[in-house]
């Protein structure tokens, strides 16, 4: 009898062996056909980008560019990842301690793996760190880069939408085409505030929303219990991560820090520009800044390679500055924003012990064995209900 319940488990853990390497092979196709649409999409958009340019004076421009100020931008830059990395320890905390020069280095290959392979890059951030640091699970990883770009998409869109109020487009300018800028930015900034408002309600009421879906769960078949299961262990993570919204101790960090940060990358951006010549002072480099960011959202390799560079530019010809002199800012801003982080990312990923199994294994022990398991986290918010 027991050597036939051993063969029973040998044949299902072939099975399911066989049917994960299926997924894993469909998965890693799609993975590579997407990066191949990436970058053929990479490679139109900078041909459209530099159709009909004067590549000279491009050339020119860039020669003419105070590179001292560039290399004090780049300098500017590089601190940027200790403030986030200071940043992702405060959002982590509410989950989960964790070390800050292990943030650091997961924070720089991070953004090297978005400077080489676009956006998709990002999810290389939360998996390396778990691998440096095992006190932190995947998901607390994942949720918490999660809550990061919210916070960094609001402050984005209130520096954008408020610094409008007193921007004026030069020498009147296209009145029309900045009326339309202008009201972009307020629904942008209205749709931010009812997001962090409904961020807020969930986080008030996550313990009832994860028990009511555990109770629909209850007597849902397996396989979607299972999936439910998974579903609301996310929630419980979201949940746990957005604690730093109803603490003002925490809430005053994190919003600090970001507030630091993006006022490091502005002061960057404005080098730049200064270093072109340009006399532009907070409210034209807080513009151009907006428009980099939007065409910096494209999940392009290269770090939004063409599509940074065509909207940053358009950004400049609407301040009034000549098409190959907005060219050349775009592509040296480009390298000034995402090239830095190569020189700590590679370093600490070539002098890291990056395993996939040791991946693989992190995942699977952050996941539920049976679906009608309860994680740590359920159990505690019930004992704690009920007392």
């Amino acid at each position: 009898m027991v050597g036939k319940l051993s063969e029973v488990k040998r044949r299902a853990f072939v099975a399911q062996s066989s049917g994960g390497k299926i997924v894993a092979g469909t998965l890693k196709l799609r993975r590579y056909l997407k990066f191949i649409i990436l970058t053929v999409v990479a490679a139109v958009v900078l041909w459209w980008f530099g159709r009909g340019l004067d590549w000279a004076s491009v050339r020119t421009a860039i020669g003419r560019s105070d590179w001292r100020l560039i290399a004090l931008a780049v300098l500017i830059v590089w601190t940027t990842y200790f403030v986030r990395a200071l940043r992702w320890r405060a959002l982590l905390a509410p989950l989960t301690e964790s070390s800050l020069r292990e943030l650091f280095a997961a924070t720089t290959v991070g953004f090297s793996a978005v400077f080489l392979i676009g956006r998709t890059g990002e999810v290389v951030r939360p998996t390396f760190l778990p691998l440096r640091d095992p006190r932190v699970r995947p998901s607390a990883a994942f949720v918490t880069i999660g809550v990061e770009r919210i916070y960094d998409m609001v402050a984005v869109v209130v520096l954008f939408a408020v610094n409008l109020i007193w921007f004026r487009a030069p020498g009147g300018g296209d009145a029309v085409a900045y009326a339309r800028v202008r009201e972009a930015g307020i629904i942008l900034l209205v749709a931010a505030a009812v997001g962090i408002f409904a961020l807020v309600v969930f986080k008030r009421y996550s313990r009832q929303v994860i028990e009511w879906c555990e109770a629909r769960l209850a007597r849902a078949p397996r396989l979607l219990k299972r999936a439910g299961g998974l579903f609301t262990h996310l929630l419980e993570q979201v949940a746990g991560a957005l604690s730093v919204l109803v603490s003002a101790r925490e809430l005053a960090v994190t919003v600090g820090l970001t507030a630091l940060l993006w006022g490091i990358i502005a002061v960057a951006n404005w080098l730049v520009l200064r270093a072109f010549g340009l006399p532009f002072g907070a409210t034209e480099t807080l513009f151009v800044l907006g428009w980099a960011l939007v065409g910096s959202l494209v999940p392009t390799p290269g770090g939004a390679a063409g599509a940074f560079h065509a909207v940053t530019a358009a950004g400049l010809i609407f301040l009034g500055i000549p098409r190959e002199e907005a060219a050349a800012i775009s592509i040296v801003l480009h390298l000034v924003v995402f090239a830095p982080a190569l020189v700590f990312g590679l370093y600490y990923f070539l002098r890291s012990d990056v395993s996939l199994e040791r991946l693989r294994g992190l995942a699977a022990s952050d996941t539920r064995d049976e679906p009608g398991d309860e994680t740590e986290a359920t159990l505690t918010r019930r004992a704690s209900a009920q007392t």
